[in-house]
């Protein structure tokens, strides 16, 4: 017979154990995308999610269109404030791509291919609202720093690599409305 320090053996948990969910404005650009987030006490949850988006923007002559073609993987440890799945939370990130983007103006690769890899590590707030038993929908910021190494191309000739470059980038690291099926 088990002797216990505390009047009960286990906490009792209300609620779901396990999420699977999807980034909806990932899919805007044409990123295949899911997380899986796990429960790992009452207030504490670990998620990973992963976004493909497979699509070189490679011409038939060689040269490269726009593209944003990646390969990301993003890790979260979450703190909530109320309980696991259950409205605001605060996490900390450390995502990791591998990346071939040509000509996006707003990602300054006008005119140039950028073939690389970045990590780094940031903060996050976000809430997540019941929507159905099963159910349930989260917005997600966060902000952090990213290091990242790339090769850079013209887009007309993708094979005279210009330069090897990196870049040390602080702002945005996340953005996300998740549609989530809770187990």
């Amino acid at each position: 017979m088990p002797v216990f320090a505390q009047n009960k053996a286990f906490p009792e948990y209300k609620g779901s154990m396990i999420g699977l969910k999807t980034n909806i404005p990932y899919w805007g650009t044409a990123t295949f995308n899911a997380g899986l987030e796990m429960r790992l006490a009452t207030k504490w949850t670990f998620e990973v999610e992963a976004g493909l988006n497979p699509f070189s923007g490679k011409n038939d002559d060689g040269s490269y269109g726009k593209s944003i073609r990646h390969l990301r993987v993003h890790p979260e440890i979450r703190y909530w404030f109320c309980e696991a799945f259950h409205q605001s939370f605060i996490g900390l990130h450390v995502p990791y791509i591998l990346y071939n983007v040509s000509d996006i103006k707003w990602l300054g690769t006008e005119g140039e291919r950028h073939q690389g890899w970045g990590t780094g590590v940031g903060v996050s707030y976000g809430y997540q609202w019941l929507l159905h038993k099963h159910w349930n929908l989260e917005a997600t910021l966060g902000v952090g720093y990213l290091y990242l190494g790339y090769d850079r191309f013209p887009c007309a000739d993708c094979g005279n690599k210009q330069a090897d470059n990196h870049k040390h980038y602080f702002g945005p690291t996340q953005a996300a409305v998740s549609l989530i099926y809770m187990f």
